[in-house]
């Protein structure tokens, strides 16, 4: 009874350290996957506008414009800023 048991408990064991080394495995395996991806992106950045800044400046750039637009539009209906 006891033997049974411990084979089965041993049998349990075995197959969870099998689980853990696989899941291991393909955790390590993902995370070169991304790095190379990563790398990948970063040798290829493109600017996301003309002026050769990168994502960061050009969204800064993009809402001054849009701040601009919108007192331009203000002036042009007559709306005192």
């Amino acid at each position: 009874m006891t033997s049974e048991y411990l084979l089965i408990a041993v049998t349990a064991l075995v197959g969870l350290t099998i689980l853990a080394a696989a899941a291991l495995r393909g955790w390590q395996g993902w995370l070169t996957l991304k790095t190379r991806e990563l790398e990948q992106h970063a040798g290829h950045a493109r600017p996301e506008i003309e002026g050769g800044v990168g994502n960061g400046m050009a969204r800064i750039e993009i809402a001054d414009l849009k701040e601009r637009i919108r007192k331009l539009e203000a002036i042009a209906a007559g709306v005192d800023l």
